[in-house]
């Protein structure tokens, strides 16, 4: 018999992405039994709302998770890395934001509107990996373009908010914005250089294969969720002083020829996306409209008149919410629909 309601914690949920997690709980009302709020020492003792209640948060324990049906987890990924199999060993399923687990052969690399049936992997270690925001936006995408006509190969150059890389990088944006407008000195402490009035084609380390792990991420995940190994892909990963939602720009080589027309017409009944391409009425995806939005907006397409069967497109989301907290949500919305 299936429960009404489910206990869950929010692991990280002082973060960004904590935040919207627990909201996002309520917005679309997810039937939350009890609720632990956990987050690190530091945090212990604040207060936070739920659905008109106050909840102390916890510090994170090793005894943090019984009773617990579904752990959303959003720490670092050394967090993740130790508390997760501790929260699935304690019965609770675990939904994990941070890159630790993705390439996990036996965990679930899951995007709802993508690959909904590989949820049913959880129970190998009762973990489900969320991609990486910059994965899930290109995924949902070409998810309908994929099934249609085959993907043989994949550019993607990506434009990507400060509010990727925390709360220090969105302060650091306002505050160098701040600075060089009233003339006083700059500091750079989140990122290497000046992110204000500037564009860092540096997203995570460098790899010995020049590529930086960002990339790296973007290339391995989207052959996992697709489950296709074959699919030849390329990333360029650059990070811009926008606070909120990622843009990509994409390039795609099909197996067979799609016309524009195809293409509209695909994503107009694709699910978790909205078309925005009307070039004659300057309508196109933009980060100002996808923040807030759950969907991911494509628009700018046209055929590469480079190659037989290109595509190119502009794909724009909100990263905190999309790419994270959103797609976390749908994924345990998924799990106690079909599988708890």
């Amino acid at each position: 018999m299936k429960k009404e309601k489910y206990n869950v914690a929010v692991v990280g949920a002082t973060g960004l992405v904590g935040k919207e997690i627990i909201s996002i709980l309520e917005e679309r009302d997810f039937p939350v039994g009890e609720i632990k709020l956990l987050a690190s020492e530091r945090s212990a003792g604040e207060m936070m709302d739920f659905a008109g209640k106050s909840y102390i948060i916890e510090a994170l324990s090793d005894c943090s998770f019984e009773g617990i049906d579904i752990g959303l987890f959003s720490p670092g990924a050394s967090v993740s890395s130790k508390y997760a199999p501790i929260a699935a060993a304690a019965g609770a399923v675990v939904i994990d934001n941070t890159s630790h687990f993705r390439m996990d052969p036996d965990v679930p690399l899951v995007v709802p509107e993508v690959n909904p049936e590989d949820i049913a992997e959880y129970t190998k270690k009762g973990i489900i990996a969320n991609p990486n925001c910059s994965t899930i936006q290109l995924v949902v995408a070409l998810k309908p373009i994929y099934d249609e006509a085959g993907v043989k190969r994949i550019v993607v150059s990506t434009y990507q908010a400060v509010s990727g890389a925390g709360k220090d990088a969105i302060d650091e944006l306002h505050d160098q914005v701040v600075s060089i407008m009233s003339q006083k000195p700059l500091k750079c402490e989140t990122f290497p250089y000046q992110i204000a009035f500037n564009c860092l084609p540096q997203i995570d380390v460098f790899l010995d294969n020049g590529y930086t792990k960002e990339e790296m991420k973007m290339i391995d995940e989207t052959r996992k969720i697709f489950g296709d190994d074959d699919i030849a892909i390329t990333a360029t990963t650059v990070r811009v002083p926008v606070f909120f939602s990622h843009s990509e720009s994409v390039n795609v080589e099909t197996e067979d020829k799609l016309t524009v027309t195809q293409v509209r017409e695909l994503l107009e009944k694709a699910p978790g996306v909205s078309l925005i391409d009307n070039p004659e009425a300057l309508q196109y995806p933009l980060a100002l409209s996808a923040s807030g939005q759950d969907d991911v907006l494509v628009g700018r397409i046209r055929e590469d008149e480079s190659i037989e069967n290109g595509l190119n497109l502009w794909v724009v989301a909100d990263n905190v919410r999309k790419g994270a907290a959103l797609n976390a949500v749908q994924i345990a919305e998924h799990l106690i629909k079909d599988y708890l």
